[in-house]
């Protein structure tokens, strides 16, 4: 069946995961749109990155679903993920590349898994995406021999090597140094538009997903607490919203752990 352009991409509903008896997602909803950049917040430990395996395949729902362009992914065999996978672009925290490969054989990877292209075609493929982030002359170096911000282009531009649809983004400001988080941010706006991405992302960086992202979803206690505009998100009359946006440290959020129901003393 043909997709309307003007339906969202990912439609995740009614979705709950739990890790044990612990519950990390609670009825969420969400819909993505198509081509946007949209970024997925909230304090750490409440699902975020849970949320883009499920989308990606890597986790099945305890219940609900997950549909990314009209496929339901919460239902797909092992086979089918493979082939679904080929139009999903990952960026890992910290950019994940393989200390031991080179920075072009960082970049033909997802290529050799997914393709037979000849060896000039690949080599095309490669460097063209390596100039796209900037990365042009640095095929031969090592991950170590690169900055962190060089790090995270490279990982860049293996995500998009295969021209997905969809970009998965976990943390990619983490680390940076701030000329970098805003190189990098440009990069992401830039590819997504430019490639006609969908891009979703799971990030802390409340200043720079302000001017980066179209639209958010704010999570908390396993449930949606806000969505909308980011610009919008930093007036929300939701107590959780409001602490996560404006860094308050007095709110709904704890800063401790939960450790109700467990022998846990102070003195052991």
């Amino acid at each position: 069946m043909a997709m309307n352009p003007n339906d969202p991409i990912i439609r995740v509903r009614n979705l709950v995961f739990r890790r044990g008896s612990r519950v990390i997602l609670d009825d969420v909803s969400m819909d993505i749109p198509r081509g946007g950049i949209v970024a997925i917040m909230g304090p750490s430990g409440v699902g975020k990155t849970t949320i883009l395996r499920l989308i990606s395949g890597q986790l099945k729902p305890d219940s609900g679903s997950v549909e990314v362009n009209g496929t339901m992914v919460s239902e797909m065999s092992e086979k089918a993920l493979h082939e679904f996978r080929k139009d999903v672009g990952v960026l890992l925290q910290n950019g994940a590349l393989f200390t031991d490969l080179t920075v072009f054989e960082n970049v033909a990877t997802p290529v050799r898994e997914h393709s037979n292209l000849p060896e000039p075609v690949l080599r095309r493929l490669v460097m063209a995406k390596l100039h796209s982030v900037g990365l042009g002359g640095t095929e031969d170096l090592m991950p170590h021999e690169l900055s962190g911000g060089m790090a995270r282009r490279v990982a860049l531009a293996r995500a998009v090597v295969l021209d997905p649809k969809i970009v998965l983004f976990d943390e990619p400001m983490a680390g940076l140094d701030p000329i970098a988080i805003s190189t990098v941010s440009r990069l992401m706006r830039e590819t997504n538009d430019s490639l006609g991405l969908t891009s979703i992302v799971v990030t802390h960086n409340v200043a720079q997903m302000k001017k980066l992202v179209d639209f958010c979803y704010i999570i908390a206690a396993g449930k949606i607490a806000g969505e909308g505009p980011p610009g919008d998100l930093g007036s929300s009359e939701d107590p959780a919203v409001d602490q996560f946006m404006n860094g308050k440290v007095d709110g709904p959020i704890p800063f401790h752990y939960d450790a109700s129901g467990k022998n846990w003393s102070l003195l052991g």
